[in-house]
């Protein structure tokens, strides 16, 4: 993806003897009296114009301007097909939660009727609930999760070298998909095999959040713990209910009850790992106590493990990550997507979106089918976060990506230090990324790995010891 060309005139100053005449749009559809013709638009149909609409249309909405907020839907209408190149099923994902978010805001209200109305296309996808052998062939399908399996694995057994007992806490939106290969890998390298328990969290809030999961987590723990066995792995499974919602107070409660009396029974050393994959994003951030009416203090959990006052500017992932810190864990493994998404102004919102959420567009084409039920999952899901980042707001818009650099400082301010990948590390992901298509790369950036697609950052891994 390229990156801005010149912004697009305004709207009223667009004429079809300014456009290229020579595309034509596959379909077209009624169109508001005075506005450009379908034909006179279709050079809008480069990634760089239709950001541009998109633009003005979310400017037009936030201002409930509705005449040109119509107009420039009907424009999108016409671009964006849910069946066309990866540009225009970007722009459609765009278009439906543009349109979903018109259909709150004042007299933009009236805009859903009007579109959905005069569309073939289906402006509401199903996200899918999947089986665990769905779910697994799912994120195998590409190095979106697979990279950051690879890497925290591979790091794990590094620090849990010599422990007979490997506590792992998964923080994971992937379900666990990560646990199979750990197992296999800590199977083939010991005779006789360390305990492994397994700590995860059942959070209702998270029930609705793709990839979604159709079955419960006891049932998913019999599963794990029955694999275990089959590879001569003793594993305990345990389930704690906590939510993002509040940083995870419940479970940081447990752990420390769980570490003191760990440590009062002078029990086998015992190394504690917390595996966060795609998931600490949703935890509030600064922007959300910003919003007027949200009362940060309502969601912060009480604990002796973190000393923190909250104040008009202070975080939960920051809390969270203090008192995380107060756990004297062996290991912290953090992977996630390399994006900011936090702002509270819908256009920084969307541009940001827009230039990072081309990629799994672009990246479809190389590994699904056009048709194919997993390639409808696959973007489903895309859409639902997108959805997520410009339809809602306040405790709703829970997709708050943070760029990588953003992490780093949160995690050296709750006293971690970054620990480098070791050559093995770097080698076993190299090795996965070679399973997958030419675009995606890897690069070291100071001591964390970060995934990119054709040249762009797509997901970072970082590894973090107590300071």
């Amino acid at each position: 993806m390229t990156q801005f060309t010149p912004p697009l005139p305004p709207l009223h100053q667009i004429t079809p003897s300014s456009m290229n005449k020579n595309n034509q749009i596959p379909r077209t559809r009624p169109w508001p009296t005075g506005f450009p013709t379908s034909k006179a638009l279709s050079s809008f149909g480069d990634a760089n114009c239709m950001e541009q609409l998109l633009v003005h249309c979310a400017n037009a909405i936030e201002t409930n301007d509705v005449t040109l907020a119509q107009q420039i839907l009907w424009v999108l209408n016409n671009l964006a097909l849910p069946d066309g190149d990866s540009n225009q099923r970007l722009a459609y994902s765009f278009l439906r939660a543009l349109t979903a978010r018109a259909a709150k805001t004042g007299s933009c209200k009236m805009l859903l009727e009007q579109v959905v109305a005069n569309t073939p296309n289906n402006l509401t996808m199903d996200t899918h609930k999947f089986s665990i052998l769905e779910l697994a062939n799912f994120v195998d399908l590409t190095p979106w999760h697979r990279f950051g399996f690879t890497a925290a694995n591979a790091a794990i057994l590094e620090a849990t070298e010599g422990f007979s007992v490997i506590h792992i806490v998964d923080l994971s939106s992937t379900h666990c998909m990560q646990i199979p290969t750990l197992i296999d890998t800590i199977a083939n390298r010991h005779d006789v095999a360390p305990l492994i328990k397994l700590t995860v969290i059942a959070d209702v809030a998270m029930r609705e959040i793709p990839p979604m999961l159709d079955l419960s987590y006891d049932e998913l723990g019999a599963k794990l713990v029955n694999f275990a066995r089959s590879r001569n792995v003793i594993m305990e499974f345990r389930v704690v209910s906590s939510s993002y919602t509040d940083g995870f107070a419940a479970l940081l409660e447990d752990l420390r009850v769980q570490r003191l009396v760990h440590i009062a029974e002078a029990a086998t050393a015992e190394a504690l790992i917390i595996n966060c994959h795609m998931m600490l994003h949703y935890i509030p951030d600064e922007t959300l106590s910003a919003i007027p009416g949200t009362d940060l203090a309502s969601y912060v959990y009480d604990s002796s493990s973190c000393t923190a006052s909250v104040t008009p500017i202070m975080s939960l992932r920051s809390l969270f990550l203090k008192a995380l810190r107060g756990l004297d864990p062996t290991a912290v493994l953090l992977v996630d997507e390399d994006a900011d998404l936090t702002s509270n102004n819908l256009v920084s919102r969307l541009k940001s979106a827009f230039n990072y959420l081309w990629i799994p567009y672009d990246t479809v084409d190389t590994f699904l089918p056009r048709g194919s039920k997993q390639r409808q999952w696959y973007e489903a899901d895309i859409c639902w976060k997108i959805e997520n980042v410009i339809a809602h707001e306040g405790i709703h818009r829970v997709e708050r990506l943070e760029a990588k650099s953003m992490w780093e400082q949160r995690m050296r301010s709750a006293n971690f230090q970054g620990i480098a990948f070791s050559e093995d590390s770097v080698g076993e992901v190299k090795a996965m990324l070679d399973e997958h298509a030419a675009g995606w790369g890897l690069k070291k950036d100071d001591e964390h790995i970060v995934l990119t697609w054709k040249g762009h950052n797509v997901v970072f891994a970082s590894a973090w010891l107590p300071a």
